[in-house]
């Protein structure tokens, strides 16, 4: 097995496991992310959306196992990074866990892609 492959699999164990964490801790990613959910319904779009979204992304990696389901969550990781970037200077959110974020995706977006 080679660099890349161990650090895409890698990559894609974070994906699944920043899924489960908010599945099963949603409140746990305010710290870092600032979302907040004061209510069931908030809860809910964390855990479906932050938690199965990821989940099930990394998941078809691994069931599809081709080299184009790595290039497309690659590119999602991309896309996120892309969005954030123009999001941190239109919504004035320069603060360390937004460019923490960035600098993760990008790396995470590139390994996967390449």
């Amino acid at each position: 097995m080679t660099v890349l492959k161990i650090l895409q699999f890698i990559a894609v164990l974070l994906t699944i496991g920043t899924g489960l964490v908010s599945l099963l801790w949603p409140r746990s990613v305010q710290g870092f992310t600032g979302l907040t959910a004061p209510g069931p319904r908030g809860i809910t779009e964390i855990r479906a959306i932050l938690g199965g979204l990821f989940i099930g992304l990394g998941l078809a990696v691994f069931v599809l196992g081709t080299r184009q389901t790595y290039q497309m969550l690659g590119i999602m990781y991309l896309a996120i990074a892309a969005v954030r970037i123009v999001s941190i200077f239109v919504d004035k959110s320069s603060v360390q866990s937004n460019w923490i974020s960035v600098a993760t995706e990008i790396v995470l977006g590139v390994i996967l892609v390449l």
